[in-house]
Formats: structure tokens, sequence, C-alpha cells
């Protein structure tokens, strides 16, 4: 599958060529765009709806609140461990709801939207919502965008773009080659590591704002282990908290990685406008409620990163404007299966490992760049 968007010229590697992005100037989706969003807003698709995240808020906290009951009216039992996905579950869920409110999607001013994602982030998540926030919106303006885009070569494996590995330590360089196989695994790690960058983040700040975020964060802790070793004994208590971080990292990292992953790479000299990085970077999700619930409305990425700020419900409303804008635009509008878009991100994986065990000095193993396995991605 080539990585290929209108406007981009893919390379070998499957990036796009710095040369051949049309300047935000000249391109023609600019104008359009800026139609569409003049469009939206007179439709007051970027009004708030509080009345929607009223009640998803009021649910999702009862429904967590409830799993814990759940988990201490079964007890010190290995039953337990049935509770722990569905624990790691509404984590996720709560997750949704910091990242629309780290988009100012809930409330009408920045401070009540930030008070929102500090109370189910940091509190009952465990996660900054400081640190989370600018990396997040670094990843909006510079999508896919290599040394831009802090989510380009998060977890090593994912690093696909650079697929020979160079310039990595041994460790850096094995995973690069086998990112495929490993892609799944490593995502069991991704709320591991993403407290530990969270709370270094913290230690480095040291003002008041961060001693407000440390301070929720050891309280979640301190509440999490306590309720855990309350009721469990300690090998219990153990597996329970292994399988509930387990199952919350792989569920937040299977609703984030279709957005992107295997889309296509842009150098970071290159000029386009807004809306073609948007586009052309981001792959849809097909479904209906059912999957909108479950991703927590990120199956709607395009739309999501034309309009960051317009509320999870208003992206189903606004989605045809946006199909007929890419159509109108020669854009292209990527959207796939749930299944089918894990296909394409594990054969891009494929491709850029192979391409890395090829680039190997001396061929160590056992590629050559003729062989089967050595097809570059692009």
């Amino acid at each position: 599958m080539k990585t290929t968007a209108p406007g981009f010229l893919a390379l070998p590697s499957g990036r796009a060529s710095a040369a051949d992005g049309l300047p935000a100037a000249v391109d023609p989706a600019t104008a359009s765009f800026r139609a569409l969003a003049l469009q939206v807003r007179e439709m007051g698709l970027l009004d708030r709806r509080r009345g929607y995240y009223r009640v998803k808020i009021t649910l999702t906290i009862l429904a967590f609140f409830a799993g814990w009951v759940l988990f201490v009216v079964v007890g010190n039992s290995w039953t337990t461990l049935a509770v722990a996905p569905l624990v790691g579950m509404l984590f996720t869920q709560l997750g949704f709801i910091g990242h629309d409110a780290g988009h100012n999607q809930v409330f009408g001013t920045r401070r009540r939207n930030h008070l929102l994602g500090l109370t189910v982030a940091n509190a009952l998540i465990g996660l900054s919502f400081g640190w989370w926030v600018p990396k997040h919106n670094a990843h909006h303006a510079h999508p896919n965008e290599m040394g831009r885009d802090p989510d380009i070569g998060e977890g090593v494996a994912l690093a696909s773009s650079d697929a020979a590995g160079n310039g990595r330590g041994p460790l850096a360089s094995w995973l690069a080659r086998w990112q495929a196989p490993l892609f799944f695994p490593l995502m069991l790690l991704r709320s591991g590591g993403m407290h530990v960058l969270g709370i270094k983040r913290l230690v480095r700040r040291r003002d008041h704002a961060s001693a407000v975020e440390a301070s929720l964060i050891m309280l979640h802790f301190a509440l999490y282990l306590t309720v855990v070793l309350l009721v469990l004994s300690p090998l219990k208590a153990l597996a329970f908290v292994v399988v509930q971080q387990a199952v919350f990292s792989l569920y937040l990292g299977i609703s984030f990685a279709p957005n992107h992953k295997g889309m296509p790479i842009i150098e970071s000299a290159t000029a386009a406008g807004f809306a073609r990085r948007q586009v052309v970077t981001a792959r849809n999700i097909s479904g209906g409620l059912f999957t909108t619930f479950m991703l927590g409305g990120l199956n709607r990425q395009i739309e999501h990163h034309l309009f960051p700020s317009m509320p999870r419900p208003n992206l189903r409303r606004v989605q045809g404007l946006v199909r007929d804008f890419c159509a109108a635009t020669d854009l292209g509008y990527r959207e796939e299966s749930f299944t089918g878009s894990f296909r394409q991100i594990l054969h891009h994986l494929s491709d850029a490992g192979a391409a890395a065990r090829v680039s190997r000095p001396g061929g160590q193993d056992g590629l050559s760049p003729s062989s089967p396995g050595a097809r570059r991605s692009g």
C-alpha cells in the first residue's frame, strides 16, 4: 500500500517530499477551508454542548466508581481479575473526557476545561494533564511531521518513518527491526510510559502548577494502592494492577493508533496549508454509535483535526460537509474499518522493519535489498 497523498510526492521511505508540498499561499484547499470554517461556525457546530457533556461526564464517573464498588464487593478473590478489565476500560473512557477537556470542547472557558482535565487525568487515572496537553497540541499543529510531531517515534517501535533506525542505540535499532510483531505487546506498556513521562516533566518544572498536579497524582496512587491492598492479598493485588493497567494501555493504544499510523509522513520543511496537512495524515474509522462510543469520537479523526475544539457529538454532523470539501479540493478522504486500519498499520510496520533489517551493516539478518523481506514502505 502506498502512503502517497494529493499534493505530496512519496519518497521510498514513505515520506512526503519537502519540495513537492504545496505552499499554503497557493494551496487551493486553503480558501475552500476558510469558507467551510465560516459555514461550520454559522451552523453553530463549534458551540458548546453542555447538556451532552453533563450527562456524559456524570455517567462515566458514576460507572468508574461503580466499578470500584464491584471490586470491593467481589473481595479477596481471583474473581477480581474479571473486574480489572472493566476498571481499565473506564480509565480509558475518562481519558477520552480528558482529551475533550484538553481541546476546550466541554466548557466555554479554558480554566474550567483545565480543572476538568486535572480531575479526570491527574486525580482519577494518574496521568499528568499539564504534560499531555502541550504534547497533544504539538501533534495537532504538526501531524506526522518529522521532528515536530511528538507522536512520531513514540515508543521507538512505532517510529516506522525511520526504517533504518540510524542514530539509535542497539535496543532501539532492534525494536525498529521487529516493530510489526512488537506493535501490540508494546502497547501494553503505553500507560506506564505516559505515567513516567508526565512525572519527569513535573519534577523538572517544580512550579506551583506542577506541585498541584503532582499532589493530585500522588493522591490518586495513594488511594488506588490503598484500596487494592486493603481488599486483596499482595499476589492478587499485583495481578489486578497488571491486568487493569494492561487493559487501560491496550484500549488507549488501539483507540489512538488507527488515526495516523501508516499514513504519510511530512518532512519538516514541507510548506502546505493547514487543511491539507490535517486531512492527508489522518484516517477515519467507519462505524456507528457503538464505534463512536468505544473510540471516544476519535473515529472521526479527520473532522477532529480540522476542528479540534468542536464538541465530540458535533463531529458526526460536520462529516458530510468535510467529505464534500475533501472531494472538491482533491484532498482524498481516508476511511477504513477498524480491523482494516490495523491490517494497513501492520503491513506498513512490517515493510519498515524489513527495510531496517536490510540496512544493518553486513546484512546480519540474512536479507539483501533484493530479498522478499526487503520491501520498503511507501
